[in-house]
């Protein structure tokens, strides 16, 4: 097993490390006092919500099997070599964790404060249902041979789709509303820190090490930060630049309140009709 060459590096790692973490993790919150405020989740995609629940369980699941199993460490060390470190720091898996309970809050604000007339889309679930029965056939193709670094590389890849899959819905949201009111930018501030505290704590270990192994041995969690700072700037650009200060510019019956279905169906769209 691979050790630190150099104690300040250690501690620049263990430091950014938790920075990012902290402000990924604290990055949640505006958006939930957001919503218990108001009272309401109107203008917070619900895909967006619902995709990030199943984005973050499957890094959850990756972390925490690195980080704990012995025997997914050794698959590692034979396949990258018993010099080089894992890839997983212990506020990975606190970020994960945390992220899980915290997406499941807000779900649940979405069922209980007024939610206008917005559901979560077919689309949506589609990929979901898509996304887990996919993992569940990885699953069982890992199974005879014992292949958990392949079957955890995939859900490293499966939280990577979701993270660029996920940013999607709200992005339309905002650009269709010509607003971010009930999107917290606060989240996205915070957000886009912990991508760079990221990236910084990777090119910290990699120094040290005098390898770059560390980016290619970890491609989802280098991939995240790019993918999640990118989306950032575009979230960055649309309250900032594109809609600031700007109330939405929808059709009244979308901000109304109503008891209607959180899932849209075929059948309450003919019912509608009647």
């Amino acid at each position: 097993m691979a050790s630190w060459n150099s104690i300040p590096l250690e501690i620049t790692y263990q430091v950014v490390g938790w920075i990012a973490f902290v402000s990924w993790t604290f990055g949640f919150y505006p958006q939930f006092i957001l919503n218990f405020r108001r009272k309401s989740v109107v203008g917070l995609s619900f895909d967006f919500v619902v995709l990030n629940l199943t984005k973050h369980t499957s890094y959850l699941i990756y972390n925490a099997s690195l980080y704990f199993s012995s025997t997914i460490q050794k698959q590692y060390y034979e396949k990258y070599g018993y010099d080089e470190m894992i890839p997983v720091a212990a506020n990975d898996v606190a970020f994960s964790t945390h992220a899980v309970l915290i997406t499941l809050i807000v779900l649940f604000q979405i069922l209980i404060y007024d939610r206008g007339s917005q559901k979560v889309s077919r689309i949506a679930i589609a990929i979901v249902i898509a996304v887990w029965l996919f993992a569940a056939v990885c699953f069982f193709i890992a199974l005879p041979r014992h292949s958990w670094l392949w079957l955890i590389s995939i859900f490293n890849s499966i939280q990577v789709f979701m993270t660029v899959v996920k940013y999607i819905p709200q992005a339309f949201m905002n650009f269709k509303r010509k607003s971010t009111a009930g999107f917290s930018i606060g989240n996205i501030l915070l957000d886009f820190s912990g991508g760079v505290a990221n990236y910084a704590q990777m090119i910290v270990q990699s120094i040290d090490q005098g390898f770059w192994i560390n980016f290619y041995g970890n491609m989802g969690k280098m991939l995240l930060s790019l993918v999640s700072i990118s989306f950032d700037i575009i979230f960055m650009c649309q309250r900032f630049v594109l809609y600031p200060n700007k109330k939405a510019q929808v059709p009244p019956k979308l901000i109304e309140e109503t008891t209607e279905p959180l899932v849209n169906t075929s059948d309450h769209k003919q019912s509608e009709t009647v």
